[in-house]
């Protein structure tokens, strides 16, 4: 192993071993306030850099998760900052995706004509890392507009292919999937171009797992909430990037109820994993898998690609942690909902 690999794998370990404890979490769980939370991150755990000159008599939630945001941005970016091809592009992936959030994000607000609301919640920590035209976007009022802020991203040529019907109405679901086939594309193309052996393998199971269980989520969605065709719901799929074979993913989509999709989709290999993971709502189960896949990666994988990304996916977890706590104290939900609610 390389020096540059062995830094990769010691400095995601030392980070990794810095996340919240049990003990954090419970006294997250009793703080009656955002500033309360924010104190809490501040004076007691590895977030206190991130939010230094921040006061806790001053922070709203809005501010302080984009905040824990651009610190986990920043946070990755430095584990990429190493000459390696598999580390830069696991960078661009990570922007990618970003980009497809904020692009769907815009377009959900285009159909509802509250674009004025996109740029108050925009990352901008991401401004400079990102081909799209961001004080444009933060202007457009229609689809053409949008397509001139993105004609210089690797998106446009997708883009292009859409636009709103004679009720001003865009096919979203169909135009995020074709995004993100495009992302997990340019991905898998890298992982197989650059790595080889026991490292390629592990990172395409972590991602084609993730992405089984995407499958497995969005096909509950489309089906419970939008009555969609068996032939639509295929269409809206990640198929390129999955261990599920075609006939399992068929069968799925054709389902009559939520609990024969479960059934089916717990007989499969991977889908053995909703028993051991614990959880309160079908939502929950991807981000819990993923968590589980990337906590274990993170004690017994010796690739540096794998544990840089695992480590990513776990910080990415605890941030999610931190907004559900956010969320619990500003509603005041019962201790033990929230708690139910938190990955570990």
């Amino acid at each position: 192993m390389s020096k540059t690999s062995f830094a990769v794998l010691t400095k995601a370990r030392s980070k990794f071993g810095k996340r919240l404890t049990e003990k954090d979490y419970q006294s997250l769980l009793v703080c009656q306030s955002v500033g309360e939370i924010m104190s809490y991150l501040k004076n007691n755990t590895h977030y206190s850099k991130a939010l230094t000159d921040v006061s806790e008599r001053e922070i709203h939630r809005g501010r302080l998760e984009a905040l824990l945001r651009q610190n986990l941005f920043y946070e990755f970016d430095s584990l990429c900052r190493y000459d390696s091809s598999v580390s830069s592009g696991l960078s661009s992936y990570i922007i990618s995706t970003l980009e497809v959030e904020q692009i769907v994000r815009f377009l959900i607000l285009l159909s509802s004509n509250s674009t004025d609301k996109f740029i108050y919640q925009f990352p901008g920590y991401i401004s400079k890392h990102t081909e799209i035209d961001v004080n444009k976007l933060a202007n457009a009022t229609n689809y053409e507009e949008f397509l001139n802020a993105t004609q210089s991203s690797q998106f446009y040529d997708i883009l292009k292919q859409f636009s709103p019907d004679e009720k001003n109405r865009l096919p979203i679901s169909d135009i995020e999937n074709k995004l993100y086939d495009l992302v997990f594309g340019k991905l898998t193309k890298l992982i197989k171009a650059t790595t080889k052996g026991q490292e390629k393998r592990e990172l395409i199971n972590f991602f084609f797992t993730i992405n089984d269980y995407n499958i497995f989520s969005r096909i509950l969605r489309l089906k419970k909430y939008y009555k969609l065709s068996p032939d639509d719901i295929k269409s809206n799929l990640l198929l390129n990037y999955t261990n599920l074979n075609e006939r399992t993913i068929d069968m799925m989509c054709k389902a009559e109820s939520s609990g024969e999709i479960f059934s089916i989709m717990q007989n499969t290999h991977n889908g053995r994993l909703i028993d051991k993971i614990g959880y309160v709502y079908a939502s929950d189960i991807s981000p819990r898998v993923k968590y589980r896949l990337a906590k274990k990666n993170m004690h017994f994988s010796n690739n540096p690609s794998v544990v840089m990304i695992s480590y990513m996916f776990v910080a990415e977890t605890e941030l999610m942690n931190i907004i559900t706590l956010i969320e619990g104290t500003r509603y005041e939900l019962d201790n033990k909902l929230t708690q139910s609610l938190l990955i570990k």
